[in-house]
Parts: structure tokens; C-alpha cells; sequence
């Protein structure tokens, strides 16, 4: 069976309980051979909170229109939580998998089974499951707010990684000299009018790397476009 892997890290790694992007990937990679499946593509989206849907990540989309295109039979998790850890989402996320008439696999247990009328148990137990997942991701929230809280009062910057452009010295958003370059480059094609794809495609031929991970997505790039008209404002 051909899959394709989808990792997830979240803006607080402490909420990952160790689940690096290498470990996640190398997990899924062993249960895939293991099993006699092959991977195809690995999607990572990093810096990516549990709460977010599917529309509002980077390769979440890529790994949807894999499954829908059947380009791939299915999708390999390292943990149910890099799905989701909001139970609304997972739910969501798995529905739309489950409509592309794909499976989804979580390394060292196996395929999530799906829906069965017959069997309310089964869904019953994976909700809940999902349900715990989140109440954990609303206390590391909790506890990270009310650093962060301590920390602004003392007149530092303590609002997650900071963006394309930027670096935090000292307390201090100061402009990161290395990244600024592709700030500027981003601004300019869109004032040219580039769409977000010709984007993607011009700063990967310039040899321009983003933030996080190893490959732009057009929906990454929105946001910084987003920014960009913002502060033009």
C-alpha cells in the first residue's frame, strides 16, 4: 500500500512530549516497513498548533488532496494527537480522510478503525481518547499563557517564535539579518502581483529557505502576505 506520512510539531514543543519531526518521522517509517507499506511523500507541518484545521496548515491540504487525487491509499501518523489534539478537529480531519475513501494508520498500532453504526464502542473510545488529548493541550496552554504573562510584565518578548524576519535578542523583536532578505524578496513579488504558487516556486529556484522546515507552502506564504498588507496599512 502507498502512503504518504504527515508529522506535525506544535509553536510550544513542550505540548509534543518529545515527538520531534525526526522522531515522528523515522516511527512511521519503521511501522510502514514493517507492515510492507511504502511511503511516498513525507508532509511536515511545523510550528503548527493541534487546534488549527485543516485549511489554516501548511501540508495538512498537500496530504487531503493526495488522498482525494488517489495518489496515495492512506496517511501515517506517529500519534493520533499530531492529527489533532482539539476533538473537533481530529474528528473533521478524519471524516475528509475517510470521504477520500483513504485509511489512516498510526505507527505501532495500527489503522484507526472507522465508523461503525454497529459498533457505537469504537467511536465512543476514540473520541474519548481524543477528548483527553485536548484537555492535556488546554493545561500546557494554560501554564505557557501565564508565563508568557510574567514574562511580557517584565518587558520581553514572549509571544512564540517570532516571524519570517525577524528574531528575538534580549527580549527585543529585532529584525534577523538573514531573513530579512527573503521578507523583502516576498514583498516585492507581490507587489509584482505573483500569485502565492509562482512564490513558492521563485524563492525555492532563488535558493531561499523558509522559517521552519525545508520546503514553502502557499499557505504559509498567505500569511506573510497577510502581514506584509498589514503593516502597510
Amino acid at each position: 500500500m502507498q502512503l504518504v506520512a504527515y508529522l506535525r510539531v506544535s509553536t510550544d514543543r513542550q505540548a509534543d512530549h518529545g515527538l520531534g519531526l525526526e522522531v515522528q518521522e523515522a516511527s512511521c517509517r519503521a511501522w510502514a516497513s514493517a507492515n510492507g507499506h511504502r511511503i511516498t511523500t513525507v508532509y511536515r507541518d511545523e510550528g503548527v498548533s493541534g487546534a488549527n484545521g485543516i485549511e489554516d496548515r501548511d501540508a495538512l491540504p498537500e496530504v487531503i488532496a493526495d488522498l482525494e487525487a488517489g495518489r496515495a491509499d492512506g496517511v501515517v501518523i506517529a500519534a493520533l494527537d499530531r492529527l489533532a489534539r482539539a476533538l473537533h478537529v481530529q474528528e473533521a480531519i478524519l471524516t475528509r480522510v475517510w470521504a477520500s475513501d483513504a485509511a489512516v494508520y498510526v505507527a505501532g498500532e495500527g489503522e484507526v478503525a472507522r465508523d461503525d453504526p454497529d459498533d457505537p464502542m469504537r467511536t465512543f473510545v476514540r473520541q474519548i481518547m481524543g477528548a483527553v488529548a485536548e484537555l492535556d493541550r488546554r493545561m500546557i496552554v494554560k501554564r505557557l499563557r501565564a508565563g508568557r504573562a510574567a514574562k511580557a510584565e517584565q518587558g520581553g518578548y514572549a509571544y512564540g517564535s517570532p516571524p519570517l524576519g525577524f528574531q528575538a535578542v534580549d527580549g527585543e523583536l529585532v529584525s534577523d539579518p538573514d531573513e530579512a532578505p527573503t521578507l523583502a524578496r516576498i514583498g516585492e513579488l507581490h507587489d509584482a502581483g505573483a500569485s502565492l504558487r509562482e512564490m513558492v516556486r521563485t524563492l525555492e529556484a532563488e535558493g531561499r529557505p523558509p522559517k521552519r522546515g525545508d520546503r514553502w507552502h502557499p499557505e504559509s506564504l498567505r500569511r506573510i502576505v497577510a502581514r506584509l498588507d498589514q503593516a502597510a496599512a
